[in-house]
């Protein structure tokens, strides 16, 4: 059996992404895989490789073949120099800066604003200061009402007297206190 180290294409039509595969050469492009041991993206800048570099010399050692594209992917690695025993083994694999963690940057900026503006800065609105301040600032409660506003509630207070049949009374004298209808003889 014919065994190649080849590309398999996959992404969009103009982001294309590969996964680095051993196959049967007789196979189709996108066909039946032996085994997966890599990715390359080229979209990206650097462009992203990463190989398994056991499995790549594993399956050298045995005889697969790299296609033109994956024999040029293996010397950025370094791994078809170590094949080869050829100097250059290091490779010349460029790799991508480590990115900054988006939620401490986050955390950062939110420690870094305070809520008054700086020196320089426009002040707050009229009506956000008066705010802020009310907000601060206790709030007293006036217990002073006129004698003319207390007197009408008294008043009301006496008009209406509530009588409730008292909870020791015995039965016949909580009825008395509460007239029913009787129907007409």
């Amino acid at each position: 059996m014919a065994v190649k180290i080849r590309l398999v294409r996959l992404g969009k039509i103009r982001t294309p992404h590969y996964r680095i595969v051993v196959a049967d050469s007789r196979k189709a492009r996108n066909g039946l895989k032996i085994e997966e041991i890599g990715r390359y993206s080229p979209a990206s800048d650097p462009s992203l490789i990463e190989v398994d570099s056991d499995r790549a010399q594993h399956w050298l050692k045995n005889g697969a073949q790299p296609t033109p594209a994956v024999e040029a992917i293996l010397k950025v690695t370094g791994d078809w120099q170590k094949f080869k025993g050829v100097a250059g083994q290091e490779g010349t694999l460029k790799t991508l800066p480590v990115r900054p963690n988006k939620r401490v940057a986050y955390e950062e900026a939110v420690k870094a604003a305070s809520n008054e503006p700086a020196d320089g800065a426009t002040t707050m609105k009229k009506r956000a200061a008066e705010k802020l301040a009310a907000k601060s600032a206790p709030v007293e409660v006036v217990a002073e009402t006129s004698s003319a506003e207390a007197a009408p509630v008294e008043v009301a207070a006496e008009a209406t007297p509530i009588e409730t049949p008292a909870a020791d009374a015995p039965a016949e004298v909580v009825a008395e206190a509460t007239p029913t209808e009787t129907p007409a003889e």
